[in-house]
């Protein structure tokens, strides 16, 4: 399983790839599974079907480092309309961005004016997410991320459980009041870097959410999202606050759109806030690997699809 999700990381990491199997139609087919389309209309769509099963949506469009400037300023422009949109149809729905889509790798101080001028056009009632790269990234997004909140406190970013350093960068911003998504993590990282087993990335994902909540009952954290599709785990995160007294709808879960639907679907009854990550666009290539080497049962659903009709 270890060797699996390796060579799906580094096959996501592949131009040559990418070119090659964005052609096939039996992967395109798998591909949506995980996205409604490539287009906004189809992320819409979507997320006004989950609201009627009293499913919340956050919505971003596929991309990463960009090498122009005018296309950073594309994106921010392009997320602009996506809130217009969410508001217009009075969705309950947020957007998560990616900072090198926004010119991070350009200047941070562009890619900062991008990130708060999408916060500026958010109600303040909700949150505008910041994406987690991989590790070369971390300490930059976070320095955005403490820059954009001093101004906009409906801003969050997403901390990922894999690497040893999230604890530390933790305690490190719990005195600004942040709201954090917590994830597992997907990108592929050297194992002087992040936990290379499952179990130990469990492990340190329960040590982080009880943190979450312990600082959420105390007030150093605005909001906390348990980002998953490990129904073990959501169940024992589950198990631990009910005993610091929380109640199901102080426990929020963020799933990606296509993945444990059934479990989607029992989480919003029994009351959690339960929110699906929307992603679309036309560079879903890497995306959808990293989605593959998180559960490398998924490249069988793909083998499946090779001989449908």
């Amino acid at each position: 399983m270890g060797v699996t999700r390796s060579l799906l990381l580094a096959a996501s990491q592949s131009a040559w790839l990418r070119a090659r199997a964005t052609r096939y139609r039996f992967v395109r087919r798998s591909v949506n599974r995980f996205m409604p389309g490539e287009t906004l209309k189809d992320a819409l769509g979507a997320a006004a079907a989950l609201l009627e099963k009293n499913i919340g949506a956050v919505l971003t469009q596929l991309g990463e480092n960009i090498k122009q400037a005018s296309e950073a300023a594309g994106v921010a422009a392009h997320y602009f309309e996506v809130l217009d949109a969410i508001h217009q149809r009075n969705l309950r729905a947020e957007v998560s961005v990616k900072l090198t889509q926004l010119g991070l790798d350009l200047s941070p101080d562009v890619c900062l004016e991008h990130v708060k001028g999408i916060v500026s056009r958010e109600r303040k009632q909700a949150t505008v997410w910041i994406d987690m790269e991989s590790s070369s990234y971390v300490d930059a997004t976070l320095e955005i991320y403490r820059r954009a909140l001093a101004a906009f406190p409906n801003t969050g970013v997403c901390l990922q459980a894999y690497l040893f350093r999230t604890k530390n960068d933790l305690q490190n911003l719990l005195p600004l009041k942040p709201s954090i998504r917590l994830v597992k993590g997907a990108y592929a990282e050297p194992p002087n870097v992040a936990f290379p087993k499952k179990r130990d990335v469990d492990e340190s994902y329960f040590a982080l959410a009880r943190e979450l909540l312990r600082a959420r009952k105390t007030g150093q954290c605005a909001r906390v999202a348990f980002a998953t599709h490990d129904a073990r785990l959501i169940g024992r995160i589950c198990e631990f606050a009910a005993r610091e007294g929380f109640s199901e709808r102080e426990i929020e879960v963020q799933m990606l759109y296509g993945i444990q639907r059934a479990e989607q679907d029992r989480l919003a009854r029994e009351g959690h806030p339960m929110n699906v990550l929307i992603s679309y666009g036309d560079y879903w290539y890497p995306w959808f690997v990293r989605r593959l080497a998180e559960r490398p049962a998924n490249v069988w659903f793909m083998v499946r699809n090779l001989f449908a009709r």
